[in-house]
């Protein structure tokens, strides 16, 4: 089902003043794009995207109100006849018309004011809607900043994922979330974590219990939100798989509709897991700089061999 913002939300985020319309301000907002009504002043409403939030500003209005007042009527008539439209901003602070009050009393449609810019309010507004209406979903793992990287450490129940991020937290890296991420994915395929509110900056320890790693550690030991870049599954060590050595092999693991690079690593006694993850941290962003060692590795070894073939010969 498609997320959905009501009008009033919109109202309360950015203090807008309720000309007119009241009783359509639970009316949903289903898009994050706006639209300003140039062309439906001049008469033109064949493409008119209706769902859309209607913006008026200085230019349109001023167009407005050169035509004639059969025209006025007619154009916010037009405006306000669709049920999809959400809600009418009036930008600037600038008055608001006569027929526009008219037109949208009759549907019910909510006409809000705003003493903003137009471009300023617009980008405001988008922001905010494309946040809100961002695909989501909630993941079972833990979400850490280390050095600088967002790591999902994913894991069966009891692999041992909230024992190794308060490690990572006594050495100085950070929690965004515990037992649960929310995960919001933006516009241009980043994914965002953060823990619900109801379990923000805590953390739970087998045999412990829950604490509070803000009251424990410091404000500079959590954060609320972080860009996931790996996730790193911890599992069981099997002896009989065969596990990556080299690092060539990069795997992908999808979260709503974008890839992220993953790296499993075993879990057994005595393998201190803070310290991988910091290095598997470390590894990524050298990677993104464009230093592999793994692939330095192999072409070495290979131009080795090759030498070794000639000498041979």
């Amino acid at each position: 089902m498609p997320k959905k913002v009501k009008v009033s939300d919109l109202v309360a985020e950015f203090h807008l003043e309720v000309i007119c319309g009241e009783g359509g301000l639970k009316r949903p907002i289903t898009v994050a794009d706006l639209y300003r009504p140039g062309l439906e002043m001049a008469g033109y409403y064949e493409f008119h995207p209706m769902e859309r939030v209607q913006i008026l500003g200085k230019t349109e209005l001023t167009f407005f109100h050169g035509l004639s007042a059969e025209e006025r009527m007619d154009r916010m008539t037009r405006l306000c006849a669709p049920e999809e439209t959400p809600c009418i901003l009036v930008s600037r602070g600038l008055d608001v018309p006569i027929e526009l009050l008219a037109a949208a009393n009759e549907k019910q449609i909510p006409v809000l004011r705003t003493p903003q810019s137009t471009t300023i309010l617009a980008s405001r507004i988008t922001g905010f809607l494309e946040n809100k209406l961002a695909p989501s979903t909630t993941i079972h793992g833990v979400l850490v900043d280390v050095y600088g990287i967002g790591i999902l450490i994913s894991g069966s129940s009891g692999i041992g994922k909230s024992e190794t991020a308060l490690e990572l937290v006594k050495r100085g890296h950070r929690l965004i979330a515990d037992d649960a991420v929310e995960i919001r994915q933006t516009a241009d395929h980043v994914l965002v974590g953060n823990a619900p509110e109801l379990i923000r900056h805590l953390l739970e320890i087998r045999g412990v219990g829950i604490i509070n790693m803000m009251t424990l550690f410091g404000a500079g030991a959590i954060r609320n939100l972080k860009k996931i870049s790996v996730v790193i599954k911890l599992e069981t060590w099997q002896q009989d798989k065969q596990y990556d050595r080299l690092g060539l092999d990069e795997e992908t693991t999808r979260i709503i509709e974008t890839d992220i690079p993953l790296v499993t690593i075993p879990v057994r006694p005595g393998r201190n897991l803070a310290v991988i993850i910091e290095v598997a941290a470390m590894n990524y962003r050298l990677k993104r700089m464009g230093y592999n060692a793994a692939l330095q590795f192999t072409n070495k070894l290979t131009e080795t061999l090759a030498e070794d073939m000639d000498d041979m010969e």
